[in-house]
């Protein structure tokens, strides 16, 4: 059995107060975010039962997520970071009022359902605005609160502390949804706000980049920099193109409904099982870190993220009668294969996102996080949303499993390209390798 000092010496940067505050915020602003997205997502399919209405959601949420984070690094990097959250999280509070009304009783006696879902992707458009300078604002107030010695570890508890709320969230929202549309998305503003006054709790912190200069010029600086490191462009390239091909998660509506038959609570199952596994995974590496072989790991996790979501496609083959019940809720064959290759694709995720975020923040100056991770959005967070576009289209054109099963055919080929295009990962060398070599 570990005990409390055990532990504390091999995770150093919970030591910090001000990292576990960072924690909470996380978890609650994740959480908040992930809940909303699944309820909206759910709301829209229930109002249209269109799988291309569910790859629109992913579209109106990349563009600005892109586009801004054009711009969004350089003033990140300008800015106090906490007050920049600060600001985002009020705005994201703000955008949930909008919400709340969409799914109002008896809106659609005043609006025509096509109004509703419009207004829906409006809002979905500002959360993705506001995501474009929240991310990198978080970025770079955690490189900020812990010493870099201690990044590899802050970073798994980062990670942790993401993928906590990203199960919470579709699992409560799934549940709350029984009660309402409104009454769900009204908690996801309660949620929000707590993350606020945990954000507050943290002092204010020096700005890195002091030093003004024209805003193009910054932009050019920081994106010269992402393509001139050879590591940071190769794993964030692979990262990119491997879940723009894995985007599973967007079609989880039809194989809650049309497919496995499991309705809102098998959807919010279905909607955490990644979240689960991931969270399973980033305790296990905060008692085991990742020390040898980082680049080799990196892309095997991939690969087998990308066999995980070949073997849920075929989920509903494996029958969708009940086999037993828990609490009412009938569970078959075929949930069980989906829950279960969901929640591996979810483990096998958590090691790509420690591994490529302790990079990110080794290898990035202070005075250039904002940017950096400006250009992480675009690479990464907005593959998300282009994942679900492309899986909404692909869905509409061939079909729900033939969609994600080419999805993660392509996400092994594109490991299979990085293993011989980007050979320094193959040869990458963790902190600890370094220090015995």
């Amino acid at each position: 059995m570990i005990s409390a000092t055990s532990f504390l010496l091999k995770n150093q940067a919970l030591r910090y107060p001000v990292f576990r505050y960072f924690l909470l915020v996380r978890v609650a602003i994740i959480l908040a975010l992930n809940m909303q997205a699944a309820i909206v997502a759910y709301y829209v399919y229930q109002l249209t039962h269109d799988k291309l209405a569910l790859g629109m959601l992913g579209l109106w949420e990349v563009i600005p997520a892109v586009g801004f984070s054009l711009v969004s690094g350089h003033f990140v990097d300008l800015s106090e970071k906490r007050k920049m959250m600060a600001s985002c999280i009020g705005l994201y509070i703000l955008l949930s009022g909008l919400f709340v009304a969409l799914a109002w009783p008896g809106i659609q006696n005043h609006l025509s359902v096509t109004a509703i879902v419009w207004l829906a992707y409006a809002g979905i458009f500002i959360g993705g605005a506001l995501r474009a300078f929240l991310g990198p604002s978080s970025f770079a107030l955690q490189g900020l609160l812990t010493p870099r010695e201690h990044y590899p570890n802050a970073t798994t508890w980062s990670s942790t502390s993401w993928h906590i709320g990203a199960v919470i969230g579709p699992l409560l929202g799934g549940f709350m949804i029984l009660f309402g549309f409104h009454i769900s998305l009204i908690w996801v503003a309660v949620i929000e706000l707590v993350a606020l006054v945990a954000l507050l709790r943290i002092p204010r912190q020096q700005i890195m980049k002091k030093e003004k200069e024209p805003v193009m010029k910054s932009i050019t600086e920081g994106l010269r920099f992402v393509f001139r490191t050879q590591l940071i462009l190769a794993v964030l390239s692979l990262d990119m193109f491997a879940v723009l091909f894995g985007g599973a998660v967007a079609l989880l509506p039809v194989y809650a409904d049309d497919i496995l038959k499991v309705g809102e609570i098998g959807f919010g199952w279905m909607r955490a099982a990644p979240g689960i596994g991931s969270v399973i995974c980033l305790l296990v590496l905060s008692l085991v870190p990742l020390k040898n072989n980082p680049g080799i790991k990196l892309m095997l996790s991939i690969a087998a993220f990308g066999v995980t979501t070949i073997i849920f496609a075929y989920s509903g083959y494996f029958g969708t009668d009940a086999v037993f019940s828990i609490a009412g809720f009938g569970i078959s064959w075929g949930f069980i294969v989906a829950f279960s290759m969901l929640f591996l694709g979810g483990f096998f995720d958590a090691v790509n996102v420690v591994i490529r975020h302790t990079i990110l923040q080794v290898y990035t100056p202070d005075a250039m996080r904002g940017r950096v991770a400006a250009v992480n959005t675009m690479f990464i967070s907005s593959s998300n949303e282009l994942g679900a576009m492309e899986s909404g289209i692909t869905a509409k054109w061939m079909g729900t499993v033939p969609a994600v099963v080419m999805g993660g055919c392509l996400t092994i080929v594109v490991v299979a390209v990085t293993w011989f295009a980007a050979p320094m990962l193959r040869v990458l060398k963790s902190h600890e390798e370094k220090h015995t070599d």
